[in-house]
């Protein structure tokens, strides 16, 4: 039976945080989710920030095309910045995935929707593990290699396969995005492994290494529940956010549909 992609796509569409010590600075970042060709607007995403890069939790709202939220993504600081838990559901039809524990032992899991049982596996994570949004660490830790043109493997722990699946990510070419100097980098599995994950596009900035540009797998299903090939874009940086946006985003209820 032929899979749909793969979204790994939500190694880099970013997540959250349950944040504790509310001193800490807030920062929001958006987001917008494009069809991969043309400027369709699929969605938006809106990012919360807190906490130093080496321990940073963030929140994730996925929005429809007019404002309103229909799923949410969570993630908090384990292990390393590479390895962070994270929790997403989706509003629509209450699907979860995430990954939880602590040590070197962690726990993927999935729910099909709001009616079905959750399905676990745990794992040993090698050193080498990212989870989730932990892969904008990994960019940043490997970012001279990367510059250089040395290639980076990795393992990625991938809910939705209940496994480890081996990528690799190089740098394509220097270029220029919206005016800023950047690098364009592509991530792709590093063997074969029986269901077909189409290469994505990253472009980060020279400046301050900071995502710009994500092409491939999104990680929000469309309506028949595929995966499609999208284009997101992060113009402008993050800004300074309070306190009290940050508890409302976290406890906004999501809509069913998108649909008016």
């Amino acid at each position: 039976m032929r899979h749909p992609p793969v979204p790994i796509a939500a190694c880099l569409l970013l997540v959250l945080c349950p944040l504790p010590g509310m001193a800490q600075s807030i920062q929001r970042q958006e987001g917008r989710a494009y069809a991969a060709a043309g400027s369709t607007l699929l969605y938006r995403e809106s990012h919360w920030l807190q906490g130093p890069p080496e321990a940073q939790s963030r929140l994730v709202l996925y929005r429809c095309a007019d404002g309103r939220a229909f799923a949410r993504k969570w993630m908090t600081p384990q292990g390393s910045p590479q390895t962070p838990d994270f929790n997403l559901e989706d509003g629509r039809d209450g699907y979860q995935e995430g990954v939880r524990g602590s040590g070197t032992a962690r726990t993927l899991y999935t729910r099909a929707s709001a009616a079905a049982a959750p399905v676990n596996r745990t794992l040993e994570v090698p050193p080498d593990a990212v989870v989730d949004a932990g892969f904008d660490a990994a960019v940043r830790g490997h970012w001279a290699s990367l510059r250089d043109g040395k290639a980076v493997a990795f393992q990625f722990l991938l809910p939705s396969r209940q496994r480890l699946v081996p990528l690799k990510l190089q740098r394509t070419a220097a270029v220029t995005w919206q005016g800023q100097p950047a690098q364009q980098l592509q991530m792709k599995l590093d063997a074969w492994f029986g269901f077909a994950v189409p290469a994505v596009t990253l472009v980060y900035a020279n400046a301050d290494q900071r995502l710009l540009q994500f092409s491939g797998t999104g990680n929000v299903r469309d309506r028949a529940g595929r995966y499609p090939q999208v284009r997101v874009e992060f113009p402008s940086g993050p800004v300074a956010a309070s306190a009290a946006e940050l508890a409302t985003a976290r406890v906004q209820p999501l809509v069913k549909t998108c649909d008016s």
